[in-house]
């Protein structure tokens, strides 16, 4: 079996001796030549293959690379059909996602950020034979964006192809800890907008041909405003689409050639199913033929499939992916904290949102709800459900991973808000659970209730009830937390389902919640009636070892009732 792209995103290392399943991108390339722009610009959520597409770029745009293009292209789409720029370019690579901002005052990330470009620039010089002594005399030059003229300038007989890795990591990476320094480096005079506006200049005067940027959110680009407005921005373009991330063809193939060659997995159409539940749901553009996978998460769930028993990861959300979006959860506090929270609670309760993709940012105004529900989109924390009008979008949470990620967040937040004691040992009270033991669960969600009930006792209600008993299962690792899936036309509020058979339970949770005691014994028998009916249906009398129970909750708190 070929290697899996995991954490690779060298394509010459990829292609060259054939190890490694590729899934071929390269006819993008010849869309991006047929749009006649030169200088674009490329958006999508972290973990979406951006930088191993950068890399192609690379090697088929490189004049270095010339001898070695057809054992690199030759069965990729563009090696089949080159057009006629292949290997005409020197290419100048800057990378900006290693530069470390926690922590670090302006002068320290400045001082980051400028060995970034020195290493780029050296590196160009380097491969394109020109003497040590220019890289020692630009090594001299302390300010990034003087260095990088007086490089241009040296350079400015060259064919240039300039690419842009995470164009905005850094900055939003500051963004989310200080906003008034993130407009200090990226507003007028700031040491990242005159690097830029350097960088505008060359592709005015024709030392830059053609450009290419990579990056997760507009709001940097949008900052550096007239500095830098010389980009297209094809992020939302219906051809590029299925730029980056996988389509259901690739998905397939894909599991073609990996574990289905190795495994007997029974029904494939719910193997299937449950692949496209934790990692699809992307739409980029509303008149797009297909969603999109996150193509990080499923070669992880590839990689990490045990092929000797056959079974699903433990961890079907890869930790470094996860600590990777915690980090950009730190976003959220742009603006008005509260009110972003209370967008993420009602997405949440009712997994949709309302509202409208804005073209632009302006920090300096008030930020509004249209730009938070912009930037979730932009970071993938929501996307496109289907087009309204006048504009508007419906949007939703687009697979299971991303919804555990907000399910672990609103249960970090409870606990910074309200001092309340949510995840901590969570995971030993639910393993006591998949035993069969449910009184440490039930004793930590009576604490939450009773404290946020009466705190809220008037808009406190069965959503909020449903929420917080949601973001407590999401911890739960060794289960598939379903939230109101459709068995035959019903829908249960919550299933647990073992992620394989050592799961010693399987649950199905009806959730009523009484808003006072003379309603309390009608919620009740109403749960434990839907319950019954829920046991009757086909497709939950095939789940193996399963528990049923109306939970019942009140602002005195929780009642489990086994039917």
């Amino acid at each position: 079996m070929k290697k899996i792209i995991y954490g690779e995103s060298n394509f010459r290392k990829v292609k060259i001796n054939n190890d490694y399943l590729y899934i071929d991108k390269t006819q993008h390339i010849e869309k991006l030549e047929s749009i006649n722009e030169s200088f674009l610009i490329f958006l999508r959520p972290r973990r979406f293959g951006k930088s191993l597409f950068l890399s192609t770029l690379q090697y088929y745009y490189d004049e270095n690379s010339a001898n070695e293009f057809d054992a690199i292209f030759h069965d990729t789409y563009i090696g089949k059909n080159p057009t006629p720029l292949k290997s005409s370019y020197r290419i100048l690579f800057f990378e900006f996602s290693g530069i470390e901002v926690e922590q670090k005052d302006t002068k320290e990330i400045k001082k980051s950020f400028r060995v970034n470009v020195k290493v780029s620039i050296k590196r160009y010089l380097d491969d394109y034979g020109y003497s040590s002594s220019i890289i020692k005399q630009l090594a001299k030059i302390d300010n990034p964006a003087d260095m990088v003229k007086e490089f241009l300038e040296i350079i400015k007989d060259d064919k240039v192809y300039l690419l842009i890795d995470e164009y905005d990591q850094f900055a939003n990476a500051i963004l989310a800890y200080n906003m008034k320094e993130f407009l200090e480096i990226v507003g007028k005079g700031g040491f990242v907008r005159s690097f830029y506006e350097v960088l505008k200049s060359a592709t005015q005067n024709g030392v830059v041909k053609k450009m290419f940027i990579t990056g997760v959110t507009p709001i940097t680009l949008d900052s550096l405003s007239s500095g830098f407005n010389i980009v297209l921005n094809i992020s939302h373009h219906k051809q590029f689409n299925e730029m980056a991330g996988f389509t259901q063809k690739e998905v397939d193939y894909s599991l073609d050639e990996t574990i289905f060659k190795k495994c007997d997995i029974g029904k494939k159409e719910d193997f299937l199913a449950k692949v496209k539940t934790w990692y699809d749901g992307y739409l980029f553009n509303v008149k797009a033929n297909e969603r999109i996978y996150n193509s990080t998460l499923l070669n992880y769930f590839i990689s990490n499939y045990d092929y000797d028993d056959c079974t699903m990861p433990t961890k079907m959300l890869d930790v470094n992916v996860a600590s990777d979006y915690r980090a950009i959860m730190k976003l959220f506090n742009i603006g008005d904290s509260e009110k972003n929270n209370q967008i993420l609670q009602k997405l949440i309760e009712n997994n949709v949102i309302t509202g409208a993709i804005k073209d632009r940012y302006d920090l300096n105004q008030e930020f509004s709800q249209d730009d938070f529900i912009t930037l979730l989109y932009s970071m993938g924390f929501i996307t496109i459900k289907r087009e309204l009008f006048g504009g508007a979008f419906e949007f939703e949470i687009p697979n299971y991973a991303i919804k555990i990620l907000y399910f672990n967040y609103f249960a970090k937040e409870l606990e910074k808000r309200y001092s309340l004691e949510v995840s901590a040992n969570i995971g030993e009270i639910l393993i006591n659970l998949a035993l069969g033991d449910l009184s440490q669960f039930k004793e930590r969600l009576n604490r939450v209730v009773e404290t946020l009930s009466n705190r809220d006792h008037h808009g406190f209600d069965e959503k909020h009830f449903q929420s917080i008993v949601l973001s407590l299962f999401s911890f739960a690792e060794f289960y598939f937390t379903e939230s109101q899936p459709e068995k035959d036309r019903k829908y249960p509020d919550i299933l647990l389902i073992g992620r394989d058979t050592r799961v010693p339970n399987n649950y199905l949770f009806e959730l009523k919640w009484a808003k006072s005691k003379d309603n309390y014994k009608a919620k009740r028998n109403e749960g434990i009636k839907e319950v019954k009916e829920y046991l009757e249906l086909d497709k939950i009398k095939g789940i193996s070892k399963l528990r049923a129970f109306a939970l019942i909750g009140s602002k005195d708190g929780v009642e489990f009732v086994e039917v």
